[in-house]
């Protein structure tokens, strides 16, 4: 089968499961009433605002890894580092974690900076996001212990696959057997053309993700850090002014949600779709009353701001695309 075949097969298959649980969190939902609130109710001067603190956390990724690279002696220019970080959110919406790769791959081509060394610096930076994550997350279970243990109470589903997972003979058995298999494919092609070019890219690797030890300017790069993760709530938090019935929640429980969002977003599905909406759903209905209206107006929340979301995404992504060719063409000039 053709490479072009099996993405193409990926991307439906991954599109197939996005909207089923797309579908399965909006079935109910009464799609007049959705597109009215959206239209009546949405104060999209907030939605700007969104977009803006959005905008800003790019911008402070790609100043980070700017910082990253150079400390490996290879510096890349703003542009780029900006142009390869939204070209990877896009690709991402088409099949899951394939931004990553796509993100190295635009700016090793522009650039000149070898691929392993790259996609091992964004290793490092997904290695620091979930130290952030960790940290949101342990705010909230310490805050909200209360609300956490309703949420997994009401939804069993999710705590059994969680207690599944961690107690899973065949997640651990995972563990130590596929480090075996890599050890004897490994040494079986010892001496071979395959195996010393798998050692530079490991070894490209492994620099790109202790590049984060070399960095010179550790203050500006924990900086960088802090903004994108501050960035992300914010951007987040924002989004309940947007509607009269969220305006009034408070910012614990924007964490709490935003928290939950962050996990939806784990699923390997293009965007987080459907799963992001499930969990940020279920969080805005512990803190609001159960009602049907308060149900269908949840699920405007959500879906208005993971629209904004891959709105963004998309049109900054082609932009990007289109622009990345033309601008170093002309710096090349």
């Amino acid at each position: 089968m053709c490479s072009w075949c099996k993405k193409i097969l990926k991307f439906l298959f991954f599109l197939l499961v996005s909207l089923l649980l797309f579908w399965l969190v909006y079935r109910d939902q009464n799609w007049h009433d959705l597109m009215r609130a959206l239209e009546e109710g949405v104060n999209y001067t907030w939605v700007a605002v969104v977009c803006v603190v959005g905008m800003l956390s790019h911008v402070a990724r790609a100043l980070r890894w700017q910082l990253l690279t150079l400390s490996m002696g290879c510096p890349i220019r703003l542009m780029n580092s900006f142009f390869g970080v939204m070209i990877g959110y896009f690709a991402n919406l088409a099949i899951p974690r394939m931004g990553e790769f796509t993100r190295c791959g635009v700016v090793s081509k522009y650039e000149h900076v070898p691929f392993p060394k790259l996609l091992g610096t964004v290793v490092a930076e997904r290695v620091i996001d979930m130290f952030f994550l960790l940290a949101y997350t342990i705010i909230v279970i310490v805050s909200q212990f209360r609300e956490i243990l309703f949420f997994l109470d009401t939804n069993k589903g999710v705590e059994e696959r969680v207690v599944t997972v961690m107690y899973s003979w065949k997640i651990w058995m995972l563990l130590v057997i596929v480090p075996l298999v890599v050890f004897g494919i490994w040494r079986l092609c010892r001496g071979m053309k395959i195996q010393q070019r798998l050692r530079v890219f490991l070894c490209g690797l492994k620099e790109g993700i202790v590049a984060i030890r070399k960095v010179k300017h550790m203050r500006l790069f924990v900086f960088y850090s802090v903004l994108i993760w501050v960035c992300y709530f914010l951007m987040f938090y924002f989004s309940f002014f947007c509607f009269e019935f969220t305006s009034h929640l408070g910012i614990m429980v924007g964490l709490t949600a935003f928290v939950f969002g962050s996990f939806g977003m784990v699923a390997p599905v293009q965007g987080g779709i459907g799963a992001w909406h499930f969990m940020v759903i279920s969080a805005l209905l512990l803190y609001l009353p159960h009602t049907p209206e308060t149900e269908s107006m949840a699920k405007a929340f959500a879906f208005l701001t993971h629209g904004i979301m891959t709105f963004v995404y998309i049109v900054v992504g082609i932009v990007c695309l289109i622009a990345l060719p033309l601008y170093n063409a002309a710096k090349k000039e």
